[in-house]
């Protein structure tokens, strides 16, 4: 089975956190998801660095552009999750561009994901409608495809997505770009959650603008999990050295998912 598919079978409320590998520094990833997983994250995104992301605001563009000075890539990526499964079996999704995909091909890049231990992949500029081949070569090798669902979905498109869906989607909180934003939900982002739970057969999960345990405990109350990203990046921009940024991942994971910033031992 899916290590995402075992997940959501506990029936949990789940906090998905969102690195850029080697950022800030060569040699992050591995001590940083080793944090993550400690301080209790469900799943964890890892981002595939391109230099034109487009649906990423200012602090994931940046982390973007130091993990390819980094000299991060496809190659990489999947040496560091071959790595990180050697301990581990928490679910890891791949997000990015449908680009470096491309440029891999489907199907090696599928297979390449699926025998080092990649579980799930999120394709931010791939439309649900252009996805059949990425679908059928992903059904073959066992890899889960997340789907984007955004407000301005119609209910129509909502089912579609959610279809097409392996064993989840991933709603968009607002219009625009990821970002760390000081306020999350509202009426039209209840509306948005009542629409989506009345169109997916899937589970959902919402991201974009959470950075706040208050804005864990509202996107747990509309959807199966939440999802951290700039929040956690931005955390890290200021650090100095390993030690701070394992510890900063712990702490504000912790803080996210328990209430609680735990000390990092």
């Amino acid at each position: 089975m899916n290590r995402i598919a075992e997940v959501l079978n506990e029936r949990k409320k789940l906090l998905i956190p969102y690195l850029t590998p080697e950022f800030p520094i060569k040699g992050a990833t591995l001590p940083l998801l080793e944090a993550l997983v400690e301080a209790g994250s469900d799943m964890i995104e890892i981002g595939i660095p391109f230099s034109d992301p487009i649906a990423d605001g200012p602090t994931i563009q940046y982390s973007s552009y130091i993990a390819l000075k980094n000299g991060v890539n496809l190659k990489k990526i999947f040496n560091l999750v071959a790595e990180f499964r050697k301990k581990y079996s928490t679910p890891l999704i791949l997000m990015g561009y449908l680009n470096p995909i491309l440029s891999c091909g489907i199907k090696k890049f599928v297979q390449e994901a699926i025998s080092n231990g990649v579980d799930g992949l999120i394709v931010a500029d791939l439309p649900v409608e252009e996805a059949d081949e990425l679908i059928k070569t992903s059904n073959r090798f066992g890899l889960s495809n997340i789907f984007l669902i955004a407000p301005t979905s119609s209910d129509e498109r909502i089912k579609m997505i959610s279809e097409k869906s392996t064993h989840f989607v991933y709603c968009v909180s607002v219009t625009g770009v990821t970002g760390e934003r000081e306020s999350f939900g509202g009426a039209e982002f209840e509306s948005f959650m009542r629409r989506v739970k009345a169109n997916s057969k899937k589970p959902y999960v919402i991201g974009f603008g959470i950075s706040k345990r208050e804005h864990v405990l509202k996107a747990w109350e509309h959807a199966d999990g939440a999802v951290v990203g700039s929040a956690l990046i931005k955390r890290l921009s200021g650090a100095e050295d390993m030690s701070k940024y394992v510890r900063i991942v712990y702490e504000f994971i912790s803080e996210l998912k328990n209430g609680v910033a735990e000390a990092k031992k």
